[in-house]
């Protein structure tokens, strides 16, 4: 029934019915007895600007009916993101959520800051999980046994609750940071690299919410004759922007 693969606990086969939706993958683990499962995802890896958020989540078993229209945080509208943001925190068993500030992502570089917030977030949960999905790639490290899930978000409930719950976060988070810095407009683009984003960085130069990590932001500073006021790590300095996995920009 089960075997060992990377040093992880490999879930047992199951054939998953296409009308079980996005609840199908953790109903067939539960019903194997790998539960509580949980889901892992983070808002924030592609933008140059602001925190990065990472949730964990562990929804009921049955509660599809109850949590109807959830799925991947970036295909709902904000209004309904915040609807779903008050209905996840309510009716879920367990949930974390983990900021990381910018001065860390800056230190160790995004993806080991993304991977470190994801162990954080599920050691977090009061609810030991028997088993964690993980929206896109393997996390070693991780409290129980894990597994990838190629759009995750999409894929399982568990993932886009966490979805949900991260991106609301960062997104109030940034929200705040507009009321501090607002000539960056963080409110409209949340720090990701628009066109308004990219011409402010121009004209005024990175602040120190901005990742000084990052390529465009290390030009804007060079530019404005300013220096990093925290530390960057050497190895991650001058990293390309990258967003949602697409091309660095």
């Amino acid at each position: 029934m089960t075997g060992v693969l990377d040093g992880a606990l490999r879930p047992p086969r199951a054939v998953l019915r296409r009308d079980t939706g996005t609840w199908g993958l953790q109903t067939a683990l539960h019903r194997r007895g790998l539960g509580p499962v949980a889901g892992v995802d983070e808002a924030g890896r592609g933008a140059c600007a602001g925190p990065l958020v990472i949730a964990s989540c562990v929804l009921r078993p049955g509660d599809a009916a109850r949590l109807d229209g959830l799925t991947d945080s970036k295909l709902m509208t904000a209004a309904a993101r915040d609807r779903m943001f008050d209905l996840v925190r309510a009716r879920a068993v367990d949930y974390a959520v983990v900021v990381v500030p910018t001065a860390e992502v800056d230190q160790t570089g995004v993806h080991f800051a993304n991977i470190e917030g994801m162990r954080r977030a599920v050691a977090r949960l009061a609810t030991h999980p028997g088993y964690v999905l993980v929206d896109g790639f393997r996390v070693p490290g991780l409290t129980a046994p894990s597994m990838p899930v190629l759009k995750g978000d999409q894929a399982a409930a568990c993932v886009a609750a966490a979805s949900v719950l991260a991106k609301v976060t960062r997104d109030r988070i940034m929200a705040e940071l507009h009321e501090e810095l607002p000539r960056y407009a963080f409110d409209v683009h949340k720090g990701y690299c628009t066109g308004l984003h990219t011409r402010a960085l121009r004209e005024h130069g990175p602040s120190h919410e901005h990742r000084w990590s990052y390529a465009n932001v290390a030009a804007a500073g060079v530019a404005h004759g300013l220096r990093a006021p925290h530390r960057v790590a050497l190895s991650v300095a001058a990293t390309a922007v990258v967003q949602n996995g697409g091309p660095p920009q």
